[in-house]
């Protein structure tokens, strides 16, 4: 399935095969939000490049130890509720991804979402809850699967709701 529930395109397919690749997991962490961050600056948040691919959000949390604003392009699996999911892949790559980390010590954090700012609360996702969101994900973007066989950790997975304060 593609995201959104529909059958792959022949395209979305390769992509999926593609970014299961070691060596997709070496490049893209380096050049994949390098290229998201510029092409959102110069668009003014109207386009996140890697969105036409999977959803994505521009996550503007501060930093676990310096405290400073910390923009990070991520894919996202957007719910029905208005809330979305961030998946801690890292790639596939040893190691959680900074950001996973930043949520967890700062849960409040704002994403871009289709060019919009959205104050947002995370919870970092356990035991059924999890398990529930991880199938969806599976399902979503399969590739995640074969991120997950590389590594020993267990991939953080986050709820992201809209904040109201």
């Amino acid at each position: 399935m593609a995201p959104g529930g529909r059958s792959a395109a022949p395209g979305v397919r390769l992509v999926q095969k593609v970014s299961s690749t070691r060596a997709f997991a070496k490049i893209a962490p380096h050049v994949v939000p390098a290229m998201d961050r510029t092409v959102h600056r110069l668009t003014r948040g109207k386009v996140l490049l890697s969105a036409k691919m999977l959803p994505g959000v521009i996550l503007t949390v501060r930093g676990a130890k310096s405290g400073l604003p910390r923009r990070t392009p991520l894919a996202c699996m957007p719910e029905e509720s208005g809330s979305w999911i961030l998946v801690g892949s890292n790639f596939g790559r040893p190691g959680h991804p900074a950001w996973t980390g930043n949520l967890i010590a700062h849960p409040d954090a704002d994403v871009n979402w289709r060019g919009t700012d959205i104050p947002v609360r995370a919870r970092l996702l356990s035991g059924d809850e999890r398990a529930a969101a991880w199938g969806a994900a599976l399902t979503f973007w399969p590739p995640y699967a074969t991120y997950q066989s590389r590594v020993e950790r267990e991939i953080r997975l986050f709820r992201l709701e809209r904040r109201t304060d």
